[in-house]
């Protein structure tokens, strides 16, 4: 199941649940007020693999997992 990321407009916390896709947009309960009225947030990601070589690249939005940096070319991960 995937996790998703929602925000909550009266507390303004960001929080993740993991949900099936189908329930991705319905609103989910704030855990901080309990508010009803939340809203998927866009989230970024990152994947690494391992190529036949040996050395590993960065796939998808969401740069390094491995520290701040916006490309692993910034960390050396």
């Amino acid at each position: 199941m995937p996790i998703y990321e929602y925000i909550c407009p009266h507390c303004e916390i960001k929080f993740e649940l993991m949900r099936p896709f189908s329930k991705a947009d319905a609103p989910a309960e704030c855990p901080e007020c309990h508010g009803q009225d939340t809203k998927r947030a866009i989230s970024r990601f990152a994947a690494h693999t391992r190529g036949a070589d040996g050395s590993s690249a960065s796939v998808g939005g969401g740069g390094c997992a491995g520290c701040a940096s916006h490309s692993c070319a910034g960390c050396k991960h």
